[in-house]
């Protein structure tokens, strides 16, 4: 099951914490930008794209426990 979110990660602190959040997660979490996914727990990765404009998060799980805490714990980048 996968679950996508709009968040803003438009600084470097919002960075830090996103990627620190999403490495609690034992899911595959992706950012999606155009035409590429990157790994949402890599910041070298995540500074690779365009961070002006929001970007689409997505986690691919089948544990619906884990996808609500994921969204639980992501409402603060909104």
């Amino acid at each position: 099951m996968n679950t996508e979110l709009t968040l803003n990660l438009n600084d470097f602190e919002k960075v830090r914490e996103f990627t620190n959040e999403a490495n609690k997660f034992n899911s595959d979490i992706d950012i999606l930008r155009d035409r590429y996914v990157i790994d949402a727990k890599s910041t070298l990765g995540i500074y690779t794209i365009d961070l002006s404009k929001p970007v689409t998060i997505r986690i691919i799980s089948d544990d619906r426990a884990e996808i609500a805490r994921f969204n639980e714990h992501m409402e603060q980048f909104l």
